[in-house]
C-alpha cells in the first residue's frame, strides 16, 4: 500500500487503541506509579499507545508533554522530567549539560514532506529541488525543475508557501541534515540542527502547529511527522529520490530499507539513516531513529527499565498503524544492553 492509500485507510480508524490481554508476565503493583517525560512530537502518537498497553500491563502510567525534541533534553538534563525524548542524537556540549544521561534508540519513523495542491495528489521532488525551494530559491509550483520532475501533472501558477518549525525539533534535524547532504548551498548558509535560521517561509510550533498551517494553506509545503500527516486525508506526500534515483514515500517498507543499512550500532547509539547509500534501492531518504534520554544513575531505574523494554518489544506492535515499523534486530540488542546499565 502507498503512502497516499494509507492515508485514506487511516482516516476511517479509530485514533483510540485498546490494548488487553497482554502477557508480560508483569504483576500489576498494589500501588501505581506514573513516570513523566516530555520531548519528540514525532513519537507521541506511538507513546500514547504504548501508555495504554504498559498501563493495561503493569497499572503503571506515563504522563508524556509533546513539548518538541530540543525542549525534552533539556527538560532532562534539568531532570524535571524522568525521561526526555529526541529525534536527534545527543551533541557533545548537551550529553555534557545531561550529567550521566544515556540515549536508546526506541522506535523508527520518518520526516515526511507534505504539500496541499487542490486538486494534485502526487507530487516527485528531489533534495536539490527541496533544498532550493526552501532557499527561497524556487518559488512558484510551475517551476520548470518541479515540472520536469512531474510530467503529466498540471502544477499551478501558484505560490509556494513554505513552512517549517519553530520550535527545536528532530524532524528539523533529519529534514536539515538530509538538505545539507544533498545542497551544499544549503550546507553553507543553513546547516543542519534542531534549530536553524532557514531563509524563507513560515514557522509553525510542534508537528501539530506545522500541520494546522499546511491543512489551511493552499500551494503550502511543510516537513512533518509521516504519523502527523497519515492522520489528514486533505493532505499529499511527496515522493522523494533516494541516493538510487527512485522515488519513494515514506511508508513502512521504505524506512525499513533505509535502516537495514545500520550494520553497526556506536557505544553512543547515535545513528542516522538520513540520505542512506544506492545499495538501499528503496529507502526513504529522511527516515529517523527516535531516541528516550534518561540518566543512567536514577532512583527509578526499575520504573524506567519496564517501560522503556516495553516500548522496545510488546510496543513494536503498535508502531504499523501510524508509519513506524519495528526497530532492526541489531539497534534492538544495543538497546536493551543499554538499558541494563542503568542503576
Amino acid at each position: 500500500m502507498n503512502f497516499a492509500a494509507h492515508v485514506k485507510t487511516l482516516a476511517h480508524l479509530s485514533a483510540a487503541l485498546v490494548v488487553a490481554g497482554m502477557a508480560t508476565g508483569v504483576a500489576a503493583p498494589a500501588i501505581a506509579a506514573t513516570l513523566s517525560g516530555a520531548g519528540s512530537t514525532l513519537v507521541a502518537p506511538l507513546e500514547a499507545d504504548w501508555n495504554t498497553g504498559w498501563h493495561s500491563a503493569t497499572g503503571n502510567s506515563v504522563s508524556y508533554s509533546a513539548v518538541g525534541s530540543a525542549d525534552g533534553i533539556a527538560a532532562i538534563s534539568s531532570r524535571l522530567v524522568d525521561f526526555g525524548a529526541s529525534d536527534a542524537p545527543l551533541t557533545a556540549a548537551q550529553e555534557a549539560a545531561c550529567k550521566g544521561c544515556v540515549q536508546i534508540p526506541w522506535a523508527l519513523s520518518a520526516t515526511a514532506v507534505g504539500f496541499h495542491l487542490k486538486g494534485i495528489s502526487t507530487l516527485k521532488l528531489t533534495g536539490k529541488v527541496l533544498a532550493e525551494i526552501y532557499l527561497g530559491q524556487i518559488t512558484n509550483w510551475d517551476n520548470s525543475q518541479i515540472r520536469a520532475l512531474n510530467a503529466g501533472v498540471k502544477l499551478p501558477d501558484l505560490h509556494i508557501d513554505v513552512i517549517f518549525r519553530s520550535d527545536g525539533s528532530g524532524d528539523t534535524y533529519a529534514f536539515t541534515q538530509y538538505l545539507s547532504d544533498i545542497s551544499h548551498t544549503w550546507a553553507h548558509k543553513a546547516g543542519y540542527g534542531t534549530a536553524v535560521s532557514f531563509p524563507t517561509g513560515v514557522g509553525g510550533k510542534g508537528n501539530g502547529g506545522v500541520t494546522a498551517i499546511l491543512t489551511n494553506t493552499n500551494g503550502g509545503i511543510a516537513y512533518i511527522a509521516a504519523s502527523y500527516l497519515l492522520q489528514f486525508g486533505g493532505l499529499g506526500a511527496a515522493e522523494i529520490a533516494n541516493a538510487a534515483g527512485n522515488f519513494e514515500y515514506p511508508n513502512l517498507k521504505n524506512i525499513t530499507n533505509a535502516a537495514d543499512s545500520v550494520h553497526t550500532t556506536p557505544a553512543s547509539n547515535a545513528l542516522s539513516i538520513v540520505d542512506p547509500p544506492k545499495s538501499a534501492k528503496i529507502a526513504y531518504p529522511i527516515s529517523t531513529f527516535t531516541y528516550v534520554i534518561v540518566p543512567k544513575d536514577t532512583g527509578k531505574s526499575s520504573l524506567l527499565t519496564s517501560w522503556i523494554l516495553y516500548a522496545l518489544t510488546t510496543g513494536q506492535e503498535f508502531g504499523n498503524r501510524i508509519d513506524f515499523p519495528r526497530i532492526p534486530s541489531i539497534v534492538l540488542k544495543r538497546a536493551e544492553s543499554t538499558l541494563a546499565s542503568l542503576t
